[in-house]
């Protein structure tokens, strides 16, 4: 894949959008499950997305090759969230007569949807929502898109031990959340559209179990 990345940005920086349109499909989904779990709202997150691939497209020749496609892309994307997030404003994108970005209009992009407990995830999103952003990126990218601490630091722009500090405190954070409000509730697969508040007890068959354990844990 990483070959083939290679490949799609070289043909992208000559000019070919096609093959920018190739990138996109590849990593729409977890761009938008990054801006989705900062911003908890889903279409500030799909404007959030979009404006993410517009912004890469007219940085295409900033790009240094010896960083990954998926970490400098995720860094744009984490970026505009936290401006997001710091302004509260709504940037609307157009997206009518973009070969690059229709795709991400036609699939209607939602985070694994279909394996969601929605009931569970709006009390995590809740959580997630109370930290600062500098908190809530390497939280979503470690135990959400399994990113090593390396990569977290290359998105965010920061050493490892910081990576892993920040990590620490959200970590500790939501633990103390979830103990002040006791709440109850199953650990995400991936994300939610359109949640509604409500709790449930944590299921022991969970694959993710062991994982939220310590997250809560603060370990």
């Amino acid at each position: 894949m990483y070959e083939q990345e290679e490949v799609w940005v070289q043909e992208a920086q000559a000019g070919n959008k096609q093959a920018f349109s190739r990138l996109v499909e590849a990593y729409q989904r977890p761009v938008y499950n990054l801006t989705y779990r900062m911003l908890g709202n889903a279409q500030e997150a799909e404007d959030a997305a979009q404006e993410t691939f517009l912004r890469a497209y007219s940085r295409l020749r900033q790009y240094d090759g010896a960083f990954k496609f998926s970490t400098w892309i995720l860094s744009i994307a984490n970026h505009h969230c936290i401006d997001r997030l710091r302004k509260r404003r709504t940037v609307q994108v157009s997206i009518d007569d973009n070969p690059v970005l229709q795709n991400l209009e036609e699939e209607s992009v939602r985070p694994e949807e279909d394996l969601l407990d929605r009931e569970a995830a709006v009390e995590l999103q809740r959580l997630v929502s109370r930290l600062e952003p500098e908190y809530r990126t390497p939280l979503i990218l470690r135990y959400w898109e399994d990113h090593s601490y390396e990569e977290i630091a290359e998105v965010m722009g920061l050493t490892v031990a910081a990576v892993k500090s920040r990590l620490f405190r959200a970590r500790k954070q939501v633990a103390e959340l979830y103990r002040d409000h006791q709440v109850v509730m199953t650990p995400p697969s991936a994300g939610l559209r359109n949640p509604a508040p409500a709790t449930r007890t944590i299921r022991k068959d969970d694959p993710h179990v062991a994982m939220w354990r310590t997250v809560l844990a603060g370990a």
